[in-house]
C-alpha cells in the first residue's frame, strides 16, 4: 500500500493592507516525490493552482525567513504563530498568510511517514540517478 499525507488549511490571500480574502488550500506529500510538498491554491472562479516546492523550506520558513528564488516563507511575528509565504511566477507574485499550527501538524504527519533526512541514502539516489539518465538516453534513440 502507497501511503500519502493530505491536509487542508485555510490561507489568506493578500492583496494589499487593507484587503485579502481566505482560500482553502490542499496540502499533499507523496514519498515517491519525498523531498517535495505540493500546494494546491482554490482561487475563486479559477482553475487550482499547485505549487510543488521543498518540504525541508517550508519547515525551515516556519521559524526564520527562507526560500530563494520563487519560493520564500517567513514567520510572524515573534511567537511564530502566522506564517507568510511569497510566491513569485511571470505572470505575477502572491503574499499568503496562514496559521503556523496546521502547517507543523502536516509536516508532523509527513515526517512520521518518512522522516526529514532519511529520504534516500546515497547509494539510492546514485541508483535513481542512473535510472533517469538510462531512460533519457532511450529517447534519444
Amino acid at each position: 500500500m502507497h501511503s500519502t499525507v493530505q491536509g487542508h488549511v485555510v490561507m489568506n490571500l493578500v492583496v494589499s493592507h487593507e484587503l485579502s480574502f481566505r482560500i482553502v488550500v490542499d496540502l499533499d506529500y507523496d514519498p515517491a516525490d519525498p523531498f517535495a510538498v505540493r500546494f494546491t491554491f482554490h482561487l475563486p472562479g479559477d482553475e487550482p493552482v499547485t505549487w510543488v516546492f521543498a518540504r525541508e523550506l517550508l519547515l525551515d520558513g516556519i521559524s526564520r525567513p527562507t526560500g530563494e528564488g520563487d519560493v520564500h516563507i517567513h514567520p510572524v511575528g515573534e511567537e511564530l504563530s502566522e506564517v507568510c509565504i511569497v510566491l513569485h511566477s511571470p505572470d505575477g507574485d502572491a503574499r499568503l498568510s496562514a496559521s503556523a499550527p496546521p502547517l507543523i501538524a502536516f509536516l508532523a504527519r509527513t515526517d512520521r511517514l518518512l522522516p526529514m533526512g532519511q529520504e534516500l541514502t546515497g547509494s539510492e539516489l546514485d541508483d535513481q540517478l542512473a535510472a533517469i539518465l538510462s531512460r533519457g538516453c532511450e529517447n534519444l534513440g
